[in-house]
């Protein structure tokens, strides 16, 4: 009988982002966004924790290499966004709000398939933004 597992590789990452919708005038946007609407921008110090589910495998009882799981992040993730302004440096979040909610989405899209593709599958992506406010992604809708 096989056993599910969820695994959560951990990882860190440094970005600024400004949050503005160019629709409004200035006098909603800082009503809105408050000091996330800073015209300088403003940074944070970002936890990312990717979550894959899957079964042990016989030979190693991983149901993923933790190593391999961390390089993927790495490679399409974490050099994206790391000591990046979010707004201006990030391809996938062109044009985008760059709110935790939408950050943790565009997250999700750039693992998915890469994630699926290594045995296991990408259960959720789960960002804290500060130490009070964070968002989980489960994927679909």
């Amino acid at each position: 009988m096989s056993k599910t597992v969820y695994v959560t590789r951990r990882e860190r990452f440094n970005a600024a982002h400004k949050l503005w919708n160019p629709a409004w005038e200035d006098e909603k946007n800082l009503k809105t966004f408050g000091k996330c609407a800073n015209p300088n921008w403003h940074g944070h110090n970002y936890e990312l924790f990717v979550t894959v589910k899957g079964q042990p495998i016989e030979d190693t009882g991983y149901c993923v290499d933790l190593k391999d799981l961390s390089d993927v992040i790495e490679d399409l993730v974490i050099s994206k966004l790391d000591h990046r302004n979010l707004n201006l440096d990030v391809d996938f979040l062109k044009d985008k709000m760059t709110s935790c909610e939408v950050v943790a989405i565009g997250i999700w899209d750039e693992l998915e398939s890469k994630v699926n593709a290594m045995g296991c599958k990408l259960h959720s992506v789960r960002l804290h933004e500060t130490e009070n406010n964070m968002v989980e992604y489960f994927g679909g809708e």
